[in-house]
């Protein structure tokens, strides 16, 4: 062992005479510690939200989305469907027939969004009728009634969230009000329809379990009067991060009269609110190890105080100031790997509890249903980085102290 990391480890094992001092060491270790845990554990818990938050909208939506500008929608949709299945790297496409609409049961009613589709194709693009955790979604491939007569109530599958709202459950017949509604002598009358629920999904996303009421594509149309048009085009690539390239291909082939989105740009806001929650949460938590590195610049001050004699002592056997600069620096940093090191076992170890307990979430305030942790081996050599940085500047001016001091005026007060 050198000589200055020698001295540097007796100072801090020795006991200390002056609680004050012991005391200050003691809160700026469990102040670095308490920062490497708080950090390293944010760090987990925003890079978890978010994969989960990605992983949950790829499984309940669709890569690319390309939609017409036109009101009318997209008329002939099929060839248009072929053209772009036969672009490279596209997988598969699905069409979609969506407006919002008013969904209720009884006195109970909510918002929802009506989404017409066609399971065949949808189960190609997405995995959200694989979600359907009651009844079942194959009513969905059934022939479709016409309108309006007395056949049998059509299907619809709600998401679990809209489901409660409305307080609807399997075999209930719940009505679908759109906002295009029928002139008549005694004015504009809304257009609805009955439907029956024959399934319940849950994506684990609350703006799907929320809003969601799947519907055939012919009910949709016949309920929307939209004839036979779409109003979108799903695809899925083959690979995810090629989805942006795919989607200028699908604007090219489409044209001027239609509008390509992938899927981060389709939930753009969502994924910027998360980096600049992930932002400033670090930024609060850098507080924390900021005033335990100012907590280690008053210990080494109080210290060199203390040691005045010793710092005398030494320098009269020859030892330079050099020497003595990096004694106390070495000093400073080994407290804070100490409270680093001890931080960040703390901080593994409730991510560790986190990712096999669960820590629960109310889905409606949080869009997701418990806390995803994601811990990265990088992020804790990222949170080393940063506490032994912190603390070797808060360690530089109490060290020029005490390689300032002067041997023989120390001694002669003593």
């Amino acid at each position: 062992m050198r000589f200055e990391l020698y001295i540097a480890v007796r100072y801090l094992r020795a006991k200390r005479r002056d609680l004050a001092v012991g005391a200050v060491t003691m809160v700026s270790l469990l102040g670095m510690a308490v920062g490497s845990a708080s950090l390293i554990i944010a760090l987990a818990i925003t890079n978890g939200t978010k994969r989960y938050m990605q992983d949950q909208l790829l499984s309940a939506s669709s890569h690319i989305k390309l939609t017409s500008t036109k009101p009318d929608g997209i008329e002939n949709w099929s060839s248009l469907l072929d053209r772009l299945i036969s672009l490279p790297h596209v997988r598969a496409a699905a069409p979609e027939l969506s407006e919002q609409v008013l969904v209720s049961r009884g006195p109970r009613a909510s918002g929802a969004l009506a989404v017409g589709i066609i399971p065949m194709y949808e189960r190609q693009v997405n995995k959200l009728l694989d979600n359907v955790r009651l009844g079942s979604y194959m009513p969905l491939s059934a022939q479709a009634v016409n309108y309006p007569g007395k056949e049998a109530i059509p299907p619809v599958v709600l998401g679990k969230d809209l489901a409660d709202v409305i307080g609807a459950d399997i075999g209930d017949a719940i009505e679908i009000v759109t906002p295009k509604g029928t002139l008549t002598p005694w004015g504009l009358v809304p257009r609805f329809r009955k439907f029956k629920v024959v399934g319940i999904f849950d994506s684990g996303v609350f703006q799907y379990d929320a809003s969601y009421a799947l519907l055939r594509l012919s009910d949709a149309q016949s309920l929307l009067v939209r004839g036979s048009a779409i109003s979108s085009i799903k695809m899925q690539v083959d690979e995810i991060d090629r989805a942006d390239q795919v989607s200028v291909n699908v604007q090219r082939l489409a044209g001027n009269d239609f509008v390509s989105k992938t899927w981060t740009q389709e939930n753009r806001e969502l994924f910027v609110a998360l980096k600049e929650e992930q932002v400033v949460t670090i930024m609060v938590i850098l507080l924390i190890i900021f005033v335990a590195a100012m907590n280690i610049l008053i210990t080494l001050s109080l210290i060199v105080m203390q040691k005045v004699r010793d710092i005398a002592i030494l320098s009269g056997l020859g030892v330079t100031p050099r020497q003595i600069i990096v004694i106390f620096i070495s000093q400073g940093l080994l407290l804070s790997l100490a409270g680093t090191i001890l931080g960040l076992v703390i901080g593994y170890s409730i991510i560790w509890l986190g990712g096999r307990y669960r820590f629960p979430l109310r889905s409606d305030l949080y869009g997701i249903d418990y806390l995803p942790f994601a811990p990265v081996l990088w992020h804790g050599a990222v949170v080393i980085a940063v506490s032994l940085t912190s603390s070797f500047c808060a360690t530089i001016y109490p060290s020029l102290s005490a390689a300032r001091i002067n041997p023989a005026e120390s001694l002669r007060n003593y």
